[in-house]
């Protein structure tokens, strides 16, 4: 049965269409006959107990720099979608909050995915902290006197903001590095949220794995390689994505998160791993699905698709 499908995302004009995910699952509702509807986070209102965005019934193609067909500009009410893929990337601020109140009031009548409420109460970085046996030493801190407890107890740190993404604003500090102070001034001069710090794990030399699950069921993975002098391997940074096989520790890890995961309704979901350590649980905007697709031939996005045709 053919869906009325929402996205919300950043402008799909700019997105690299061999490498983004959301424009690969809109490829994916549009092979199955779903109709499309595109808008941006600013165009999402709520008005007389109705959830309205204005934006344009869009038609995709794997074609670079013809990526997409407009219709006309018009408002939509979205308790008459049947879908709302969420898909704008943080900051997970207090923009990002506010839209999943405006989508509950929608969901899951439409059904919204990942489930808004979720989304807002598993934060990449916080929701790891529910299995502290998976994770490496970590702490989440605002003040300079606890993080350097933490740094004189670990040595080798890595500091990053909590509701940061795509590896930005994060910073590797051997021990005997002298800038703690004035990054941490420089992070409080930019807001006033904790930061998170991490005993630096040196095996994300040989990448950082992103595993990716669908309903709470692991599809496979793929690793992210840093550049040479580099601590960061987010493909935004330019890290490598290449072919890996998942480890007994992976499927361990993945097995505990997978119930968790399936219950809260986060059906497209992406961890990360790097050594034997649980580094983040994503799962407002995940990425990776056409890599894996390319490296392995899976059709996750067509996986995704499954499990969401499945709640309709």
């Amino acid at each position: 049965m053919a869906l009325d499908v929402a996205i919300q995302m950043d402008p799909i004009e700019a997105v690299d269409i061999r490498a983004d995910s959301t424009f690969r699952l809109a490829l994916e509702a549009q092979a199955r006959g779903h109709r499309l509807f595109y808008y941006l986070v600013p165009d999402l209102a709520w008005e007389a107990g109705r959830v309205l965005a204005t934006g344009h019934a869009i038609e995709v193609r794997a074609e670079a720099g013809n990526h997409v067909g407009f219709g006309p500009r018009e408002r939509r009410d979205l308790a008459e979608a049947d879908v709302v893929l969420l898909r704008q990337d943080p900051p997970f601020d207090m923009s990002y909050i506010t839209n999943t109140h405006l989508l509950e009031r929608i969901h899951p009548k439409t059904l919204v995915v990942n489930d808004p409420f979720w989304v807002r109460n598993s934060p990449e970085k916080l929701l790891v902290l529910d299995f502290l046996d998976l994770m490496p030493p970590t702490m989440v801190a605002r003040s300079l006197e606890e993080i350097r407890r933490f740094r004189a107890e670990h040595g080798d740190i890595v500091v990053k903001p909590l509701y940061g993404n795509g590896g930005a604003g994060v910073f590797r500090l051997r021990p005997e590095d002298g800038n703690l102070a004035s990054l941490h001034e420089m992070f409080s001069m930019q807001s006033r949220e904790p930061l998170m710090v991490q005993k630096f794990l040196p095996d994300v030399a040989a990448g950082d794995k992103r595993v990716i699950l669908v309903d709470g069921e692991v599809v496979g993975a793929i690793n992210r390689v840093p550049q040479p002098g580099e601590t960061r391997s987010n493909m935004h940074v330019g890290g490598r994505p290449e072919k890996v096989a998942l480890s007994d520790r992976d499927r361990e890890i993945c097995a505990r998160l997978g119930p968790v995961l399936k219950e809260r309704g986060l059906i497209f979901t992406g961890i990360d791993v790097i050594g034997p350590w649980l580094t983040e649980i994503n799962v407002t905007s995940p990425t990776g699905i056409q890599e894996m697709e390319r490296f392995d031939g899976t059709n996750v996005a067509g996986l995704i698709w499954d499990a969401i045709e499945a709640r309709r």
